[in-house]
């Protein structure tokens, strides 16, 4: 009852603020400009996305996204080192920037008539940034240590590491977002020069505003503050699809850790690259029917039933610039081994295949997209990140508003098909964690802006 309650409100409300209307604006260098009004606070929400992450980029510099991320609060030709970080922090605003595979993101919250100094400090890093040799020094210390402390001393980022460098031969996301650590030692200035040049430039960015805001205003201070800058000539961006697997790919990975870990990874299309748009959205489901909860297949089979795993995860990714994989993580339960682990979870998916899901497992994950795309609108942020997401990788950004409809429009059957087409040894990578001893050692303290990845 509470559930079917939670979707009426859902459905109910949806309408009313899922669809709030997205200004979409082009200024004559190529800048995307979104602006979606949200008036029930007086903030905002800027962020400048830009087309280029870690599957822009080519052995010898991969994680360079990353560090020019670094290196943009580092000084431009009228701003000091980090002094953007203090002229947002004077006027009572927050700011950070993230790097992923399929972009680079920048983003500030600010009291609603504070704007105006967002467009302004981020369209002057657009085009004048500063590369000082002797701050890209410092700050690949810094991108190294990070990369120590998040992925060389944490096995489970370290074996996810692996597996996506051996389920991706040809695919750019077979590098790390970081980089690997050979080149974040051999970065040089002329590096980060000519990634900068390339990629940062208004006919390669999107602009989304969301909060208490009127479009047109919030167009005139684009126009003002963007409409100078020159645009770029932009890298080709060659297509880089991943060659056809053609078996399955094992490995093992020993590191210090207490317990084994499994990780398993199927080749799966997403929206942008699905020639049946929509198997991207069947597998989502699946996905919530084998690990949506405590009501979810794994949980209720292998973690409390066969009590053969201490926990079950389950991951889809469907708003992808590439074609991607389909992951399963588990840590076996005391006196279980990742063997018995990994039949459990082949059990799970052949029933999959055999018969199809009840009609109760799919209202539980219809029931569950509605209700989170309904809370998700509580953040102006998160809002601004999903127009963002969308656009930079490719899509529409009104499929915003069109994932619950079409998660609703999933069948039992599609599920039943995505799982017997996509889920086949041709297309498995496994990864296995072999716990070795530790040598107890206290993990170092990490250093950095507050804007690192």
């Amino acid at each position: 009852m509470h559930n079917l309650k939670k979707l009426v409100w859902a459905l109910l409300i949806v309408p009313v603020i899922g669809f709030a209307q997205v200004s979409e604006y082009q200024l004559e260098n190529g800048l995307k400009l979104l602006v979606k009004p949200d008036n029930r606070a007086p903030v905002v929400v800027s962020q400048v996305w830009y087309k280029v992450g870690s599957s822009y980029e080519h052995n010898g510099i991969t994680g360079i996204s990353h560090i020019l991320e670094h290196m943009m609060f580092k000084g431009t030709e009228n701003l000091g080192p980090n002094e953007f970080s203090q002229i947002i922090a004077e006027n009572g605003g927050s700011q950070n920037a993230f790097t992923g595979r399929d972009y680079t993101a920048y983003f500030q919250t600010l009291e609603k008539e504070r704007l105006e100094i967002s467009f302004r400090l981020e369209a002057e890093r657009m085009r004048k940034l500063i590369i000082d040799d002797a701050e890209l020094l410092k700050e690949r210390e810094v991108v190294a240590e990070e990369r120590r402390m998040r992925t060389d001393d944490n096995p489970r980022s370290l074996l996810r590491e692996a597996m996506n460098a051996m389920a991706f031969m040809n695919s750019p996301y077979h590098h790390p977002v970081i980089g690997w650590m050979n080149d974040i030692n051999h970065y040089d200035p002329e590096d980060l020069r000519e990634w900068y040049q390339m990629w940062y430039a208004p006919n390669n960015a999107t602009v989304v505003v969301v909060g208490d805001v009127d479009p047109d205003e919030v167009y005139q201070l684009a126009q003002k503050y963007f409409g100078p800058l020159a645009p770029e000539q932009l890298a080709t961006v060659k297509p880089q699809v991943e060659v056809p697997q053609r078996g399955l790919r094992t490995l093992q990975l020993k590191a210090p850790a207490e317990l084994p870990y499994l990780m398993m990874g199927w080749k799966v299309p997403v929206v942008t690259t699905a020639v049946e748009e929509w198997e991207p959205y069947a597998l989502d489901v699946l996905a919530g029917i084998l690990d949506g909860g405590a009501s979810s297949r794994f949980s209720r089979e292998l973690v409390r039933g066969q009590q053969v795993a201490a926990g079950v995860s389950a991951y889809n990714s469907a708003f992808s610039r590439l074609d991607d994989i389909f992951t399963i993580a588990a840590t076996p339960a005391q006196g279980k081994t990742i063997e018995d682990v990994k039949q459990a979870v082949f059990a799970q998916l052949d029933k999959v295949k055999t018969e199809p899901v009840t009609e109760a497992e799919l209202q539980r994950v219809k029931t569950q997209v509605i209700a989170s795309s309904v809370y998700q609108l509580d953040s102006v942020f998160y809002q601004a990140m999903q127009l963002g997401m969308l656009e930079t990788v490719g899509l529409d950004w009104r499929l915003v508003d069109s994932y619950p409809d079409k998660i609703s429009a999933i069948t039992a059957e599609q599920v039943q098909q995505v799982a017997e087409k996509y889920f086949i040894e041709d297309g498995l990578t496994i990864a296995e964690l072999i716990p070795v001893a530790t040598d107890n050692a206290s993990p170092r303290p990490t250093s950095g802006d507050p804007h690192a990845r």
